[in-house]
């Protein structure tokens, strides 16, 4: 007979991770003009959308969904380059659900019914267990730990949170529980946050990961798409009718957060904001960061382009290729330009007599002579020639120019 240690053991392989992908991501501005908030560059190599792909991968999820919707295809296009190495023959699936109408007339009208219109493919595979997942936030988290709690509770759904300051609590789904992190309450995004109790800075919210059992989800779902005036949000209407009904338990994200030795705290980032962008991508290049990239046991998986290596070029007075607390990908050449704290994405061109402070530069930009950038988010194809940002500017978008963003001080 089985312990019970051993049945907790490989929940995971009875397990499908479904990532909702489909969001517009428009607080990020120009950035998400032209692809979805899940497809935007992240830490020099990757896409925002790889974190919730790798941590299902290294926790040992083999059955992986993503519903995409809005701005799909550079998206799609990085999730058949980057992740079609899982094999149907080793018992694994990989399977991109566009917005197809399969319900005559309806794209996805909200995060449940994303799921809901893909519950014949879902049931196809016979999964035991779902892990449904954001595909918009950084961190790094083993999901098996999220899955043990969620079988030995008997809860009927678990739901990934982590403390918030409270200021910036109104873009979360925040709850209350009690002492045996039961949820008690759950208010989707409210305007006037609850605080955690004898912590009025701090609210407890939700990561937007939920764990259920899969025949209690399509249950949940089935029941949902019958209710009239239901938006089919997880959020506004599933979350709250199980609180209400049934019994729903938070997983705390200390319990599963995947840390390295240099790594010095938890890290999660909703990086919905260009300002909050920015910073993530800045603090990368800390000596310590709080995420670690060269972590190499939860490696962050992405479709690796075959580039040169990075390149520093020219060294005279005032034209020196060099880089200070700055991290560089493959395929750049700096070529007597000054970098400090600045993040360069794969091919991005810095020419002479430039200096980056702060600077993200996404792939395949280039920076013109004389350039002088600070505290900035260039995106990807954009050419620069002698572009002062010392001055507070934002949506700056002259003729043949890609958008510049100022960071707010």
């Amino acid at each position: 007979m089985l312990s019970k240690d051993m049945k907790l053991r490989g929940l995971a392989r009875l397990s499908m991770a479904f990532v909702l992908a489909g969001g517009r991501g428009s607080r990020l501005e120009e950035l998400t003009d032209k692809r979805a908030k899940p497809a935007v560059y992240f830490g020099g190599k990757s896409r925002i959308i790889d974190f919730a792909l790798s941590n299902a991968l290294n926790s040992g999820i083999r059955r992986i969904g993503v519903a995409t919707q809005f701005m799909a295809h550079s998206l799609i296009r990085h999730l058949h380059r980057g992740w079609n190495f899982l094999r149907p023959e080793r018992n694994e699936s990989f399977d991109v659900l566009p917005a197809s109408q399969r319900i005559p007339g309806n794209w996805y009208a909200g995060t449940a019914d994303a799921v809901y219109q893909n519950l014949d493919i879902i049931e196809g595979y016979g999964p035991e267990y779902m892990v449904i997942l954001a595909g918009d936030h950084v961190y790094k988290m083993d999901y098996e730990l999220m899955l043990q709690q969620h079988v030995e509770s008997e809860a009927d759904v678990t739901i990934g949170c982590v403390e918030v300051a409270r200021s910036e609590a109104s873009g979360f789904g925040i709850m209350d529980v009690d002492a045996g992190d039961r949820i008690t309450r759950f208010i989707e995004k409210p305007k006037d946050p609850p605080s955690i109790p004898g912590r009025p800075n701090v609210s407890l919210a939700s990561m937007g990961i939920y764990v259920f059992k899969t025949k209690f989800l399509f249950d949940q779902l089935r029941r949902d798409a019958a209710a009239p005036g239901s938006s089919r949000d997880f959020g506004k209407d599933i979350i709250p009718f199980i609180v209400k009904n049934g019994k729903a338990v938070a997983h705390r994200f200390t319990k599963s957060c995947v840390r390295s030795g240099a790594e010095p705290q938890i890290y999660w980032r909703d990086v919905g904001t260009v300002d909050a962008y920015w910073e993530a991508n800045i603090d990368l290049t800390d000596i310590v960061p709080g995420l670690d990239l060269y972590h190499r046991e939860w490696p962050i998986w992405t479709y690796a382009e075959i580039t040169p290596p990075a390149k520093f070029v020219h060294n005279e007075h005032g034209r020196r290729g060099m880089a200070v607390s700055s991290s560089v990908s493959g395929g750049c050449i700096v070529s007597g330009a000054y970098l400090h704290q600045s993040l360069l994405f794969t091919g991005v061109r810095v020419n002479s007599y430039s200096q980056l402070e702060g600077a993200v530069v996404l792939p395949y930009a280039q920076i013109g002579r004389s350039s002088r950038l600070s505290n900035v988010v260039i995106d990807s194809g954009g050419k620069f020639r002698k572009v002062w940002s010392w001055e507070p500017i934002r949506n700056w978008t002259p003729s043949g120019f890609v958008a510049l963003k100022r960071v707010s001080a």
